[in-house]
């Protein structure tokens, strides 16, 4: 007998290892060896592989079967593996004619069928990546795979129609089930919502302004007031102003989304921002992700490209608010696990909305309000003052008048504002493109005291903050990076003193109401 090989991908975090899956038929008792650090759900592959073969009339060997997965000092999990596997057993037992450089990605039914898996879009586009552009997966995972550029997929539905394809002896197969054994196709599940319409806000023209200020540079935004100003609210529509994703935008955004996925629900390109909102009793392990062996994505991951929204923000626990701080810097978030480590992509846009009190009637006057300022203070102070300096905008909200709620009809919509954001988006394009960038946010210090650096009379009142120990220096860079995106919505070269002075103000409103 020879031996079998095939291929197959292994992922860590959103990044696919071929693994190649070798098999040999042995002269020794009945026997069914899993060997190369298989998990539990991996492990169990070997009754899901004898019976899908059984079953499909196209049975293993009785003999002892070995099969190996290299590399074998890389942990692999998941039922992704069984078509692999029961592909190179076959293969040892020349039963189907070599595979070549083909991968396999499927769980295997009992009854022959291949069923859908998570994660196949990172898989395919790490197997492409690395020269293997043939591609094999189950049929409800097939339109998620052609996603990929370059991959040449084929969908199936069972164990012996694949086979039949590769040289089976046809007299005994099970090609087909009955129709009414199959279970229903799962049509594509998108993750797009209805976004919010901007002109729903009555009022607020100081919050409207500074949600198109985020919207435009991609900076992140702290909300404070009262229950009942508006905060969630405004919140809400800040991803009906962001444009639509680039292709490549779009690809990773899709990829960690058919992680999270359930393997029956379909995926399909992205092309909105996401919108994460997390309940404040959220825990580390689900906003920055975890989870037993290879850690998995959580919400900061899943709102990459988009909005992560902490509503009621002083209630989140102190360390789970702390650990945003190093993807706030870096884009990125890297879990480290006795099993591994995982890194995931994590560039989003941080909101968050906090009352200013427990009660949360410290705002205006604040006669009503019955926490001492000790309970203010400690409140507050559930945002660390290192998170709060990585935050650009920090604005009080206040209560809308009875004069602007009851207007209606007069408020710009979304696609208004959004267009002027997608325009001041084109001009930092062009702008950054010699150093690789696309938003205000992303430019780092010493560019923007260097080659963007503006002359010392714009910058005078910065300056004069920086010397009084009002702004750190990151707040420095925050505010200049402000000042860019207030003249790119205005349409400027360059930012001015008003602009630097606006800046500086949507930065300092909701420290100075405190």
């Amino acid at each position: 007998m020879a031996l079998g090989r095939a291929y197959s991908v292994a992922l860590v975090g959103l990044n696919g290892y071929i693994v190649e899956v070798e098999a040999d038929i042995g002269q020794t008792l009945p026997a069914f060896v899993l060997l190369g650090l298989p998990d539990a759900s991996l492990n169990e592959a070997r009754d899901r592989i004898r019976s899908a073969a059984q079953n499909s009339g196209i049975p293993l060997s009785r003999r002892k079967i070995t099969a190996n997965l290299i590399p074998a000092s890389l942990p692999k999990r998941g039922s992704g593996f069984d078509l692999a596997i029961a592909m190179s057993v076959l293969r040892a037992a020349e039963d189907i004619r070599p595979t070549g450089r083909t991968v396999f990605i499927a769980e295997l039914g009992l009854d022959g069928r291949l069923r859908p898996v998570r994660g196949i879009l990172p898989s395919v586009m790490s197997a492409v990546q690395a020269g293997f552009p043939d591609i094999v997966v189950a049929e409800a995972n097939a339109a998620e795979a052609e996603l990929v550029p370059g991959a040449r997929v084929r969908g199936y539905r069972t164990l012996a129609r694949l086979v039949f394809d590769f040289g089976a002896d046809p007299q005994e197969l099970v090609l087909d089930f009955a129709p009414e054994d199959e279970p229903a196709a799962s049509e594509p599940v998108s993750v797009d919502a209805t976004v919010p319409d901007m002109c729903d806000v009555s009022g607020q023209a100081e919050a409207r302004r500074a949600l198109e200020v985020a919207a435009a540079g991609a900076h992140h935004l702290l909300l404070t007031g009262p229950p009942g100003a508006g905060k969630t609210m405004l919140a809400e529509r800040l991803p009906g102003l962001l444009p639509d994703l680039r292709d490549t935008e779009a690809m990773e955004v899709t990829a960690i989304h058919s992680l999270c996925q359930l393997p029956t629900a379909g995926v399909r390109l992205v092309r909105r921002p996401p919108f994460e909102n997390p309940h404040h009793t959220a825990t580390a392990a689900a906003i920055i992700g975890g989870g037993s062996g290879l850690p998995r994505p959580g919400a900061a991951s899943r709102a990459h490209r988009g909005i992560l929204f902490l509503d009621e923000a002083p209630e989140y626990e102190l360390r789970v608010l702390d650990a945003l701080r190093q993807p706030l810097e870096s884009g990125e978030l890297v879990i480290h696990r006795s099993a591994g480590a995982a890194a995931y992509p994590a560039r989003f846009q941080l909101v968050l909305a906090a009352n200013p009190c427990p009660c949360g009637k410290a705002s205006g006057k604040g006669i009503e309000c019955t926490c001492t300022p000790f309970m203010r203070r400690r409140y507050m102070s559930r945002m660390s003052g290192p998170l709060l300096d990585r935050v650009d905008i920090q604005l009080q909200v206040d209560r809308v008048s009875l004069a602007d709620f009851g207007q209606s009809g007069g408020e710009e919509d979304s696609a208004t504002v959004g267009a002027r954001v997608l325009a001041a988006r084109a001009r930092q394009l062009q702008r950054l493109q010699p150093w690789g960038m696309e938003t205000n946010s992303q430019v780092p210090g010493r560019i923007l005291r260097g080659q963007l650096r503006l002359p010392g009379a714009t910058t005078r009142i910065l300056d004069h903050a920086l010397e009084r120990g009002v702004l750190t220096a990151r707040g420095y860079d925050r505010v200049l990076r402000l000042a860019w995106t207030l003249a790119d919505l205005g349409g400027r070269e360059q930012p001015d003193g008003n602009d630097i002075g606006q800046a500086l103000s949507l930065r300092q409103t909701a420290s100075a109401a405190a």
